[in-house]
């Protein structure tokens, strides 16, 4: 379990740019629980985003969303969870657990110096979002949740990656040799692609962790920890998914108090044709961020937009 009472420390901090940002971003790294970290500040001022990524993959598959919110006011700040991308990789199942993210998340606040900030992510940054909200209620301005894993997608998590975690564990030297073919490829820097390359360069024994840890831990805040989550949220989920189904944002968002539910068209609108949900996105953390009021009508959160 984690060693409570211990505040994260060092921060290294450099400016970068690729030949594909529109703006150049901060990249920095603290320690949490003995862990290195890495993280990228993207944009200025005092309306922060926290946005989190999926599962064996890190933060450059959210580049794109991190620079188009920059652009419309907002610092979105972008981590790397243990055991993904830049930051440390125990090979302790502690670590991975959903619990245990969360208090990452929580160090990251705590080391910037941010009192609240909007948090969310896609998949496993999502369910990561929803328990920061049930540990630190008081830090989490607004929700951002994109694709949530609960209990309708348990039959096809278990069926995917089960296996996935035995056959990294029992044919390592096979998953070993495909991670050095994939450490070969060169970066495109679009950011999706290359997360899920540097998700195939990863070690097994990496991969391995972070499953065992996800499995071992909560998958998702309960039933009733949901309902009374109080921050104001954007649910967004798509159909044709069957880790992600569509029914879990549906009711994830009749089941938050203060939710809306953003249909997006496809799995892959938000990443390579983003320009109608960013909108969404950015018209509702204006909206967090006013303090104007969101609908207090629980089951208005079941009517999607764009559908």
């Amino acid at each position: 379990m984690l060693r409570d009472g211990k505040k994260p420390c060092r921060r290294e901090i450099r400016a970068i740019s690729t030949m594909f940002d529109r703006r150049p971003f901060t990249e920095g790294w603290l320690e949490v629980e003995d862990l290195r970290l890495y993280y990228e500040v993207h944009g200025t001022g005092p309306r922060v985003v926290v946005f989190l990524h999926g599962l064996l993959l890190d933060a450059q598959m959210n580049r794109r969303l991190a620079d188009d919110l920059a652009e419309r006011g907002h610092r979105v700040i972008l981590l790397d969870m243990p055991g993904h991308g830049r930051s440390a990789k125990p090979h302790q199942a502690w670590a991975h657990r959903i619990d245990s993210y969360a208090h990452y998340v929580v160090g990251l606040l705590d080391e910037l110096g941010l009192d609240e900030a909007v948090v969310g992510g896609v998949s496993l940054g999502a369910n990561v979002s929803l328990q920061v909200a049930v540990q630190t209620p008081k830090r989490v301005r607004g929700l951002l949740i994109e694709m949530p894993v609960l209990e309708w997608a348990v039959p096809a998590t278990a069926v995917i990656f089960v296996p996935l975690l035995l056959g990294l564990h029992f044919a390592a030297p096979l998953a070993r040799l495909l991670g050095k073919v994939a450490r070969r490829i060169p970066r495109t820097r679009i950011g999706t692609l290359d997360s899920f390359v540097g998700a195939a360069s990863s070690e097994p024994e990496e991969g391995v962790a972070v499953l065992h840890g996800m499995l071992v831990g909560p998958i998702a805040p309960t039933y009733d920890e949901r309902h009374a989550i109080g921050a104001p949220a954007l649910v967004i989920g798509h159909r044709v998914d069957i880790i992600h189904p569509f029914t879990d944002a549906k009711y994830l968002a009749r089941q938050l108090p203060h939710a809306r539910l953003l249909q997006a068209r496809s799995v892959l609108e938000l990443r390579a044709t983003p320009k109608r949900l960013t909108g969404h996105i950015a018209d509702f953390l204006d909206e967090v961020w006013s303090e104007a009021p969101l609908s207090q009508d629980p089951s208005a959160g079941a009517q999607a937009h764009g559908v």
